[in-house]
């Protein structure tokens, strides 16, 4: 595979975002495990760790929030899962260390059946996949039944409704089918699904969209 002379746009393109697949995807993965990090750390910012946290990172992608939240949470046990294959080998070899001494285990599944029992995780993660989920509200609902009472579920967007979107971002928008929300419509779909204590938390000078929702 000569990809050499790709830009970014070019191997996000042949990577495929919603299912990423094959060498093209792997690349794509390892390039949004560096593009990815400065969202990322102003994400986790808003979580308050413990040590006794059960941590799921849905859509796991290429690894990298996983690590990042080993280094926030030594103590934490960590699931990641992804219905790419392609993602769940890159976020193993990524993470490998982790793997091995039983940290963290990646499985192959999807958001709208986690193979979870009832409230088992005090906090979930997903970073740059809500986009694609395919029923947001009844997905959601799901990810609510795993999570412990109290328990936080993490939504991090690199854009959102802005209703000032450019003409690129737009074309993007389309492009990749992706599903974005003003931060009113954030907040009542969380509500609908069954969180409270709903905050929208965004940077100055970026389109970022971090949804914070609990569990009853």
């Amino acid at each position: 595979m000569d990809n050499k002379n790709l830009t970014e746009e070019e191997i996000t393109e042949k990577g495929n975002p919603k299912n990423p697949l094959g060498e093209y995807g792997s690349l794509m993965l390892r390039r949004m495990n560096r593009s990815h990090q400065p969202l990322t750390k102003f994400a986790l910012g808003f979580l308050n760790f413990k040590a006794d946290d059960v941590i799921l990172d849905i859509g796991c992608g290429g690894g990298n929030t996983l690590k990042l939240i080993h280094e926030y949470n030594p103590k934490a046990k960590l699931y990641g899962v992804d219905h790419s294959i392609t993602s769940v080998n890159e976020t193993i070899k990524y993470n490998k260390e982790l793997v091995d001494d039983k940290t963290l285990e990646v499985i192959n599944s999807d958001v709208e059946k986690l193979p979870f029992d009832d409230n088992t995780f005090s906090k979930i993660v997903t970073v740059e996949s809500f986009y694609f989920w395919p029923n947001q509200k009844e997905n959601l609902k799901e990810v609510l039944r795993v999570l412990k009472p109290h328990g936080h579920l993490l939504v991090v967007n690199d854009i959102y409704d802005t209703g000032t979107l450019t003409e690129k971002e737009l074309a993007n928008v389309k492009k990749y089918n992706l599903k974005i929300r003003t931060e009113s419509e954030y907040q009542e779909l969380f509500l609908q699904a069954g969180f409270k204590d709903i905050r929208c938390h965004k940077m100055d000078g970026e389109d970022w969209m971090v949804i914070d929702g609990q569990k009853k």
